[in-house]
């Protein structure tokens, strides 16, 4: 089993209008990202050339949009319990995220 590209704990998974997990995990390994409970039951999955994300306008510095199979999730992604005060270390990791799967994806 190789090491993930990216793989972040802590992730508040939601579906519009409902949180999935406030504690899930999104890992990218061997080209297929993977959205996790906080149970480690997979939500979705599916290879990263099938993904589109990003941030779009509305969305907080922390969080990211994920569609996955046709389904959107929004993912906030705080890396270490950082709050609204502090907009660069919550983009952080959400920048992190994006720029893993796009390298997984093989897009500049």
């Amino acid at each position: 089993m190789s090491e993930p590209e990216f793989s972040a704990r802590g992730v508040r998974i939601a579906r519009w209008p409902r949180s999935l997990t406030r504690a899930g995990e999104v890992r990218i390994e061997d080209g297929r990202l993977a959205l996790l409970t906080s149970y480690g039951s997979e939500i979705d999955s599916a290879p990263v050339t099938a993904v589109r994300a990003g941030r779009p306008w509305f969305a907080k510095p922390d969080e990211a949009v994920a569609t996955v199979n046709g389904t959107r999730y929004r993912l906030t992604l705080d890396k270490g319990g950082a709050t609204g005060s502090d907009d660069r270390a919550a983009s952080e990791e959400s920048g992190r995220f994006l720029a893993a799967l796009k390298r997984a994806a093989g897009r500049r």
